[in-house]
């Protein structure tokens, strides 16, 4: 080797090296911070909280392990949903359940279909779902929840989908199924597997379902008639409601 090749070799050495020193200093690994350590970090506190009577009994059936099947009537604003997705993300954190389930019946205004809209399944069932997924996103970060739905923690799914499956080791929360049939509402508690239990929220006084069969009506009514049935009904009223005050106003004048 000749000496010019030799300082040659040693040139190249130094900023081989120099730039090894520049990598570890400036590495991802030192200069970012974890997604998922920070969005756990930044997680909100789930604390169930009464504002009144008929909320702290429907909290209390919610948090009753005893009691696989809580259903919950009201008029808007009177937190039936966020309770029960609250309680729900309760147990999803501390463990008591594998998944939480969300469903609807998907009845709209103008009677969409989901061929209609773009998109998998997740996709065409979000104008439906985004109420739910909006209470999600305030104790989770929106890039969270999208994980979560990505592995199935989070599963959206369709009322008429949900036929002929089991779900063991979940939450499932039926929301607005005042929209649903009694056959519809009786294939959905069917579902229910080992270690599930599922919240059902409605207001019968506001359905978009042009029938006079409402599948929550009657669960309710049949409930009530069979008091050692396990399953639990609340029923809330415009006095419970929390969202604005003028909600109340509201409600008297279409009552």
């Amino acid at each position: 080797m000749f000496i010019g090749d030799l300082h040659l070799s040693r040139a190249r050495g130094s900023k081989a090296q120099q730039r090894r020193n520049y990598q570890q200093q400036n590495s991802p690994q030192e200069n970012t911070i974890d997604f998922y350590t920070a969005t756990k970090i930044r997680s909100r506190p789930i604390d169930l909280k009464p504002r009144t009577k008929a909320q702290e009994r429907l909290i209390q059936d919610l948090l009753d392990e005893s009691s696989p099947i809580v259903i919950a009537l009201g008029p808007a604003g009177t937190g039936k949903s966020y309770l029960a997705i609250l309680a729900a993300l309760r147990d999803l954190r501390a463990g008591q359940c594998d998944r939480l389930v969300l469903t609807r019946p998907a009845v709209g205004v103008e009677d969409e279909q989901h061929g209609f809209l773009p998109g998998d399944l997740t996709r065409k069932m979000e104008p439906w779902t985004r109420p739910l997924l909006d209470i999600i996103k305030e104790f989770y970060h929106p890039k969270e929840v999208i994980r979560m739905i990505d592995e199935g923690v989070i599963e959206i799914s369709p009322l008429a989908f949900m036929r002929g499956r089991t779900f063991k080791n979940s939450w499932i929360v039926a929301d607005e199924m005042q929209n649903a049939t009694p056959n519809q509402m009786k294939m959905l508690l069917t579902r229910i597997g080992v270690g599930s239990r599922i919240a059902v929220t409605g207001d019968v006084e506001q359905t978009d379902k042009k029938t006079t069969d409402n599948g929550l009506l009657d669960l309710a009514q049949r409930i009530e008639s069979a008091p050692d049935s396990g399953l639990k009904v609340c029923r809330l009223s415009a006095r419970d409601c929390q969202r604005h005050p003028i909600i109340t106003t509201i409600l008297d004048i279409y009552q």
